[in-house]
Parts: C-alpha cells; structure tokens; sequence
C-alpha cells in the first residue's frame, strides 16, 4: 500500500467492503490503543486528522498540548485477516499531531523517524529484524489467564511436548497475509514458551510490525482458547521472554560492512557505549531485570562474535559479517523509542569515531570474580536504569532529550512512585 494515493485507499476501502477503520497508535510503553471510524470519516482523517483525549493515554497528558489529533499514515493500511469477512476492518497507524498540523513534540513515530532520517543524510540506511518469544498459558472457565503454561515442551521440542505448534503456525499465514514475512518459528526453553523470527526490514516498518505482531498473536492466542504473555519473567526460573535485535546498516543497498566496515563497527560501538544509558528504554518494566543474568540472558556488557550469550553479538553469514544482534531487549519496549534510541546513540558513534573494546569469547563461568567485576553491567533493576538515564550526558545533549524526559517521569509516576 506504500505508493497508494489517498483518492486510492479510498476507493480501495469501498471496494473491498470495509466498514470499519482502526486509527491506531502507541502510548508511551509501546501498548497499541486505537480510534475506529466510519469509511465516511476516512477522507477527513487524512486532511485534517482526527481528534481524541489524550488525557487518560500514557505519555501524552500534558496540559500544554490537549488537542490532539491522529494522521493516518496511507503506507501503513492493512485489512486485518482475524476479524469478519463481510463488512472488513482495516488499521493504520497515525502520526500525532496538534491542531495545526505540526508534529506533537512527544510521538515516538516521530522521534523514530527523525533518527532515521539523520541516518540517511549521513550516507546509510539501518534495516532490523526480530526475534521474539512469548509464552502461552492456560485459561480458566471464563477465559482468564492462569500460571499454568499451554505445554511443558522444551527448546526445539515437537508435538505432543509442544502444544504451540498449530497456534504458531495461524500466527505465521496470518501474518504473511499481512505483508509480514516471518522467517522461522519454534518451542522456546521454558515449558509453554514460543519464539517466532522476523525477516530484516527498514526500522520503520519493523516497529510498526512489531506492534502488528503482538496484536496478532494475543488475538489469534485468545481465540484457541489460551493466553499470550509477552512479559519479561512470566515464571520465576524459568527462561525470560527476549526480544533480539539484528541491527545491519546499508549505503546503496550493499551492507556497510562491505564499503565502509568502520563506520558499521563504529556504529556499533556507539550503541555499545551507551548501554547503561539507553537500557532503560529497552527493559522499561521492574520485572525486565529479574530476566538479565539469568538462562543465557545477558548481564555483563560485553560481545562476541562468537559466544551466543553475548550482549551483542556478530553473526557471520556465509563468510561475511552481517551487523549486530542486540540481545538484551524484552518485549515490553515501545518499538519507536527503543529504534530510535538505538539509531541515536550508533550515529553517536559514528559522529566520534568510536571503537569497541575487544571480544569476550570465553564464557563468564569460567573467569573469576576479579575477571568478571573488570566489565560493566547492565543496570540490575528499573530505579538503576532511570537512575543511568537521568545521569547520561548522550540523552541531555543529543535530540533524545525530549522523549527521553518524558519516558522517565512516566515510569518514575508510573512504576516507581
């Protein structure tokens, strides 16, 4: 739907039966809330927007900007395949603007596409995949979530020990019917728990995805019966649900590892040396730290590019570097901030030059104490990463400032008070 003009989508809408229109957007923590309209509204919302209260909406009670309105954006239209047939619903995701058009200071859209934007004005463009995992639990008899998981299988696990397997697969053609390219799928470590990967895409459109992904796999969870968890540390000891990132950077659709290797390193040493900065925006609940350290979780801020359980770590695709996976993110993140803070501080890198400190190979078992105390950490609990936060130069001087402020004052309200 990218190169659709609105005259297009419009009649688009008319034919093919559409009866209701989702406009849809993010709080600050990245959960979908949404608009519906009628078909006859859908001309109007793409002039002048359409107006909600955002008062009660997480990130954006601010008195100074109550009049709020939602822009769809015509690239994000989607029918969503879950909901009837006859009479369809379509979705897409708005921009936040005020009454006069301008941009609301605080859209995380917004802040996600300006990074990127900086990025290509540097001469490259940063493309991300996914793989994220979530558990399934059992419901009661009025379809509430219980603590007991779906199945008791293990990793790589098939039927009758994976029970998840059906129910990942409807995630999948659902998905692809969406233009949404999952890449693989499988059981996870813990009993109940599922991992399905995502093809590499521009940022933009893997965040918008991300945010489709989660509402696809509650609904289609919630119609088998069973309940979909994309919580950090849904059980005490078991594995936590992750959300890797592969982050690769292109300059004329050729990988910068290729034409420009340091700028890619330096890219990624600037997202390196900023970790305890921005892990606040990437592990945004209390129980997100209970998960580091633990089941190959990272804890240490160190990488490899070859030991798995790395923070970050660099893949080697048929003989040839491919960008970073970024381990440490859970689910619970805005995919907006999250990119976008991610971007920021690699262009941060890239600004200075930065380099990276030298591979850690070796499991973190096998040095002692004196060894293991030479590196950093990850912040150890959701006070400490705001704590970092409040502290970095990077987020007080760089375009993050404004966003990153409001993201703190909401969790410290939120979750901290």
């Amino acid at each position: 739907m990218a190169d659709r003009t609105i005259d297009e989508i419009l009649n688009f809408v008319e034919e093919n039966d559409v009866k209701f229109i989702r406009l849809a957007f993010c709080d600050i923590f990245g959960n979908q809330k949404n608009i519906s309209i009628m078909p006859c509204e859908l001309e109007k919302a793409f002039t002048t927007g359409i107006n909600f209260d955002s008062f009660l909406v997480l990130g954006y009670d601010d008195p100074v900007y109550q009049d709020l309105f939602l822009l769809p954006d015509p690239s994000t239209l989607n029918i969503l395949p879950w909901r009837p047939q006859q009479g369809r619903v379509v979705r897409f995701y708005c921009d936040v603007v005020l009454a006069d058009g301008t941009p609301y200071p605080y859209d995380a859209r917004k802040f996600l596409r300006d990074a990127l934007v900086e990025c290509s004005e540097m001469g490259f463009a940063c493309r991300m995949g996914l793989k994220s995992e979530f558990y399934l639990f059992k419901t009661d008899e009025e379809g509430r979530p219980t603590q007991e998981p779906w199945d008791e299988g293990g990793y790589f696990d098939i039927s009758p020990l994976d029970r998840g397997e059906n129910i990942r697969r409807e995630i999948c053609l659902c998905l692809e019917e969406m233009g949404i390219q999952p890449e693989s799928s499988h059981h996870e470590n813990g009993p109940g728990q599922n991992e399905i990967d995502f093809r590499a895409s521009d940022a933009m459109s893997t965040a918008d995805n991300f945010i489709t992904y989660k509402n696809v796999v509650s609904a289609i969870s919630e119609r088998n019966g069973v309940y979909a968890s994309f919580a950090p540390k849904p059980i005490r000891g078991k594995s936590g649900n992750g959300l890797h990132m592969k982050v690769s950077l292109f300059r004329k659709g050729v990988n910068l590892e290729e034409v420009d290797p340091q700028m890619s390193k330096s890219f990624m040493a600037g997202v390196f040396n900023r970790m305890r900065d921005i892990t606040l925006f990437l592990n945004p609940q209390v129980e997100s730290y209970e998960r580091f350290g633990e089941n190959e979780a990272p804890k240490y801020i160190t990488w490899s590019a070859q030991n798995r359980s790395r923070l970050m770590r660099v893949p080697v695709v048929h003989g040839k570097k491919a960008g970073f996976i970024l381990r440490s993110p859970d689910s619970g993140i805005n995919p907006y901030v999250a990119f976008g803070m991610v971007v920021r501080a690699g262009l941060e890198g890239v600004k200075n030059k930065e380099t990276l400190p030298p591979p850690v190979d070796v499991s973190m078992r096998t040095l002692s104490k004196e060894e293991r105390d030479g590196y950093d950490k990850l912040p150890a609990s959701l006070q400490e990463a705001v704590s970092c936060a409040r502290e970095s130069a990077f987020l007080k001087e760089s375009p993050c400032r404004k966003v990153a402020g409001r993201f703190m004052e909401v969790i410290e309200q939120q979750l901290l008070s």
